[in-house]
């Protein structure tokens, strides 16, 4: 298993001020799909920053390729509410 780390940012800057009452329906979608994972221990850790400038999301896959298609169907990445970059990622410490 190798973890990656995918970072999250909004599309609109000013997102965590005047969302959309969809875009909070995807957020909402966003949040259970990655505590699902989390459940399956996929998911290691997830948060964003106070003023949501980018949220981050730790992964442990088998490959880069899965971590890429739990990426793109992260329902804010796949419904274009925030954009993601995928990233090996080495944890020095747990």
């Amino acid at each position: 298993m190798e973890n990656f780390i995918y970072v999250l940012k909004p599309v609109r800057s000013t997102f965590l001020h005047d969302s959309t009452e969809e875009e909070r329906n995807i957020v909402s979608e966003h949040f259970h799909y990655l505590q699902n994972l989390n459940k399956e221990k996929t998911v290691s850790l997830a948060g964003r920053t106070e003023q949501a400038e980018f949220g981050i999301v730790i992964l442990k896959t088998e490959s880069i390729q899965h971590a890429e298609e739990i990426m793109q169907n992260d329902p804010v990445v796949k419904k274009n509410v925030m954009t993601a970059e995928l990233y090996p990622f080495l944890i020095a410490l747990n």
